[in-house]
């Protein structure tokens, strides 16, 4: 029964994909039918396997195989090109390379350090508030949330070579974050 539910939920993502590949790749044109029947082939496949095998099993299995049957549609389509000549290699530049000022330096790490762990904060706080379940469960998750959200911001924010950018959305998450959280209250 599951293998069933899992094989149509591969043929319905591929289905949904394929058609969604199909009105976008002519660019020139629109194509709103074809576009309606790939999400609505998506959205049918999870929905009828929640129906199939239940709401929580069925739920998971249909993302999951819609997903991978999407996947298969966009490995097939892939397209390997050459590297042009010119170029050592065919990478983007280094976020370090060129000239580098202390300034800069310390300014990336307090924005990445303080400021993206109160970005950080803020998401973990504002998902405890809003989430919907146990507040016990929605702490705890907020909890484990808060390092992996902190180490995502750092990582963009050291990489990212615009500065203000990074204290804009930074600061503006912070903000937001913390908001949002005493709209509702922490817990």
């Amino acid at each position: 029964m599951i293998a069933a539910a899992a094989g149509v939920g591969l043929v319905g993502g591929a289905a949904g994909a394929g058609l969604l590949r199909r009105a976008w790749a002519d660019r020139q044109r629109e194509h709103p039918l074809l576009i309606a029947a790939g999400w609505s082939a998506l959205t049918a496949t999870v929905l009828i396997t929640a129906a199939w095998i239940g709401p929580i099993k069925g739920l998971t299995l249909g993302l999951t195989t819609a997903g991978l049957g999407a996947l298969l549609v966009v490995a097939n389509g892939r397209v390997r090109r050459e590297a042009r000549g010119g170029r050592e290699t065919g990478l983007a530049p280094e976020p370090l390379e060129g000239p580098s000022r202390q300034w800069r330096g310390w300014l990336k790490a307090l924005l990445a350090g303080p400021l993206g762990m109160t970005a950080a904060m803020a998401v973990a706080f504002c998902y405890a508030a809003w989430a919907p379940g146990d507040p016990r469960t929605r702490l705890l998750i907020g909890g484990l949330l808060m390092p992996v959200v902190w180490a995502l911001a750092m990582t963009w924010t050291l990489a990212d070579q615009r500065l203000l950018r990074a204290l804009a959305v930074l600061s503006g998450t912070t903000v937001v974050g913390f908001a949002l959280a005493a709209m509702r209250g922490v817990v």
